[in-house]
């Protein structure tokens, strides 16, 4: 697929990553995104927000952009519609949520996150990782990492404090050494490390949204630039990279078109462009 075939009169539905896609490099969206995303929804475009994020800081994002906007969540664990309800929900099976800690909390550098129901779950402090969500006021609370709660779990990650993708990836290895295709463990970003449960990922979301407004994946534009993209931005009608994708995702999607950088407003620029 390139640029050139792109069918306007196809898409209905707009699908994009936030972090290093729609929003700009401070994490937040940017006039002429926010006018942009007024126009789409104007001209009855169904927007999505389709991101790694848990669905309370999403639901802030979307209060600032001032749209209605259906939300797949914690890559694609969760997924609401325009009026926050639960449309979908697939956790990690309860009893591998411990086991999946046990295997990386034996590094003392690396923070342990999960996403549990309503709440952000992390073993220790962190306030720069705070400040990133700061926009929409998210935080985290506290939890032992020995005794890991196994309920309601949308994810469990991981980060490294110095971005060391490297020293993650052996973790990474370790991870799918371990559990095999019992789940899904895929980058969000080079510095995060992301565990959820075999059958999620935001492709298999957006096809669900796609489904439940009667629409086909063939009537879906994405964009996204981490390897938890790869499924959605392969599934949609047309996948779009960003310029700033990490080169696994490049590989993994060779025929997809690469558009510019988060920092440029690219996904905005682009439906401007081919869809406005």
């Amino acid at each position: 697929m390139t640029t050139s075939t792109f069918n306007k009169d196809s898409i209905k539905i707009v699908a994009s990553d936030l972090d290093g896609t729609l929003l700009a490099p401070n994490h937040q969206l940017s006039p002429f995104t926010k006018q942009t995303l007024t126009e789409l929804h104007q001209q009855g475009y169904t927007f999505i927000f389709a991101t790694g994020r848990h669905h309370v800081d999403v639901a802030g994002i979307r209060e600032i952009a001032g749209i209605p906007a259906y939300m797949i969540t914690s890559n694609g664990a969760r997924v609401h519609d325009q009026n926050d309800q639960l449309m979908y929900s697939q956790n990690v099976p309860q009893n591998l949520v411990q086991a999946v800690v046990d295997v990386v909390r034996q590094d003392p550098n690396i923070f342990i996150h999960m996403y549990q129901n309503e709440d952000w779950l992390l073993d220790r402090e962190d306030e720069m990782l705070a400040k990133f969500h700061s926009e929409s006021g998210f935080s985290y609370k506290r939890f032992e990492a020995d005794k890991a709660p196994s309920e309601g779990i949308a994810k469990v990650f991981f980060t490294h404090p110095e971005h060391d993708h490297e020293h993650l990836v052996t973790f990474e290895k370790k991870l799918r050494d371990t559990f095999g295709d019992k789940l899904n463990i895929a980058f969000s970003t080079p510095w995060c490390l992301e565990v959820m449960a075999a059958e999620v990922s935001k492709g298999h979301a957006l096809e669900a949204v796609a489904k439940s407004l009667n629409l086909a994946l063939d009537n879906c534009v994405a964009f996204g630039d981490g390897m938890n993209d790869v499924e959605m931005l392969d599934m949609a009608g047309h996948g779009l990279i960003m310029a700033t994708s990490h080169e696994k995702v490049m590989q993994a999607l060779p025929n997809n078109p690469v558009i510019g950088s988060h920092a440029d407003d690219a996904v905005a620029h682009f439906l401007k462009d081919n869809l406005l």
